[in-house]
């Protein structure tokens, strides 16, 4: 769904994937808060409103852009815990690393990264902020399609465990779309979030029934690990792009990923055509770029890779070169159920306040643990640890794990121009690029996230790199270049959420248009806010 500017001179715009969300954070922005308070208020209710893709217990990679034109990246990812034995762990699951359960469950971030954001552009309290994520836990709110669907793909999942078999089987199957989804200890701990701050999330009340839980479920996580964690507010990975330059977040994300795939296709010769009969190419540039992803991305506090080498003009140069004639390395490759769950919140306003918040609990229903006491779904952000002692994403105590979550700004000269967030795992990258390929030839925000999409490598951890995710309405020529390179095509009907939904606002002048992707149950609003 698509928005365009009002006639009043002030404004704010939000997108995201629940219509419910758009309209917290446009609530606050009409009622004085700036568009971080906006995109805080919204990324608040869906930890409500789509528990299966995020919540307080995942992690927040986001960019804030303040008046002044500074753009900060927040990176609130959680470490393993202290206590963390890679051999343990080898152990207990045949030495690879698990993609659910409690071993994946590391130090959630979400609190900690709102915060953060509300430091560097709130305006209003806090707990006014999370007033409507309390309320929508509390009172209630319809479970959507997007709920629905992940209720019946992961129904074994949910009923295994005791904690969501009770929130969403309370009666012992699945609910519905339109059933009324009520949360009241996630109210009860979003309440003592918005009563006292981050600090009760990480050493208040609310920590010590999540640990207590936590402990039950066997994890190795302690109050130290928990009362220790900060988000990290660093510069943004940043390179120009014709006339625009990119932002987005530097390790450990992948971020970079964009940047190296974009720089790429410029070194590609003029005659192979990506949108058309050389859409091998581009899929052979993703491949290798995939490759790299799983060599290098990696906590940098442990491991030491060397980004601009990866972004040099002589490295894009030779991975366009190898994409001209390159492709799938492994074969056919069987069909899976992508897993990559996440949302993204985009946020703009009159004044200069810009957001862009990707937030996850990684897998659907992250580790497929809900610790009831606290109503909290534990993510699986650790899956994507490897339990190789030779590899730079090796497991380790209070190491964050590469990141899949890379949010983006789009600047021209000093102006801000663009923000766009995308679900998608660890296809966000191949997300991002066709969406902003689609502006910079000149598409509108609505046009740009719903054309026909495909991915290379699926969306979660574990997914073959080989396996190319495809809508059926994407061109037969397209189609027909991906397969001929020797990839296996996984067909979906067009604009389907397993191909990740994505927000976009672009900044028109003064005002601004913004577009919320089809594959969700989203909204973008504009809407007139308080002269200040």
């Amino acid at each position: 769904m698509t928005s365009a500017d009002p006639a009043p001179a002030r404004r704010c715009a939000v997108a995201t994937p629940h219509a419910q969300a758009t309209a917290a954070g446009s609530d606050v922005a009409a009622r004085g808060g700036t568009a971080v308070d906006a995109a805080i208020a919204a990324a608040a209710a869906l930890t409500v409103l789509y528990p299966h893709q995020t919540g307080v217990g995942g992690d927040l990679i986001g960019l804030v852009r303040t008046p002044d034109g500074q753009i900060s990246c927040i990176n609130a990812s959680g470490p393993a815990a202290a206590a963390t034995s890679v051999d343990d762990v080898a152990r207990r699951h045949g030495g690879t690393m698990p993609t659910v359960g409690i071993d994946t469950v590391t130090v959630p971030g979400v609190v900690g990264g709102l915060s953060a954001a509300h430091a560097l552009g709130g305006r209003l309290p806090w707990a006014e902020v999370w007033a409507a994520a309390v309320d929508l836990a509390d009172s209630g709110a319809e479970v959507s399609a997007s709920l629905g669907r992940a209720l019946v793909n992961y129904r074994d999942e949910v009923l295994a465990d005791p904690g969501l078999r009770g929130v969403f089987a309370p009666d012992g199957a699945p609910l519905t779309p339109g059933a009324l989804l009520r949360q009241p200890a996630l109210a009860r701990t979003l309440g003592q979030v918005a009563a006292g701050g981050a600090a009760a999330f990480y050493s208040g009340p609310v920590a010590a029934e999540l640990l207590a839980g936590l402990t039950r479920l066997g994890s190795r996580l302690s109050a130290a690990d928990l009362g220790a964690f900060a988000p990290e507010t660093v510069p943004p990975l940043h390179r120009d792009h014709g006339d625009h330059t990119i932002w987005t977040s530097p390790l450990n994300t992948q971020g970079y990923q964009l940047l190296q795939v974009l720089g790429a296709l410029a070194h590609l010769p003029e005659d192979v055509d990506v949108d058309g009969a050389g859409a091998g190419a581009l899929a052979a540039l993703w491949s290798r770029a995939n490759r790299d992803r799983a060599r290098l991305l990696a906590d940098p506090r442990y491991a030491d890779v060397d980004v601009d080498e990866l972004l040099a003009g002589d490295a894009l140069a030779r991975a366009a070169k190898e994409a001209v004639t390159a492709g799938a390395t492994d074969g056919p490759t069987a069909f899976v159920q992508p897993r990559g769950d996440t949302v993204a919140v985009v946020s703009t306003d009159s004044d200069g306040y810009a957001a862009c918040l990707i937030l996850s609990v990684f897998h659907p229903f992250g580790s497929g643990l809900l610790e009831p006491t606290t109503g909290v779904v534990l993510h699986n952000r650790g899956a994507y640890f490897s339990l190789d002692p030779a590899s730079a994403n090796c497991l380790a105590p209070g190491k964050r794990p590469g990141h899949t979550l890379m949010p983006v700004m789009i600047t021209r000269g000093d102006e801000l121009a663009w923000v766009v967030g995308t679900m998608g795992g660890k296809a966000q990258p191949q997300i991002q690029a066709q969406v902003l390929r689609a502006l910079f030839s000149g598409a509108s925000p609505e046009q740009a996230v719903g054309t026909p999409r495909w991915v290379v490598g699926g969306l979660g951890a574990g997914e073959p790199e080989d396996l190319v995710l495809i809508e059926s309405d994407v061109p037969a020529v397209v189609q027909g270049a991906i397969a001929g390179r020797g990839y296996t095509l996984q067909e979906y009907a067009p604009h389907s959420e397993m191909l990740g939904h994505a927000q976009v606002i672009r900044v028109d002048g003064d005002g601004f248009t913004a577009a919320s992707d089809p594959r969700s149950d989203g909204r973008a609003m504009v809407v007139p806010v308080p002269a200040r």
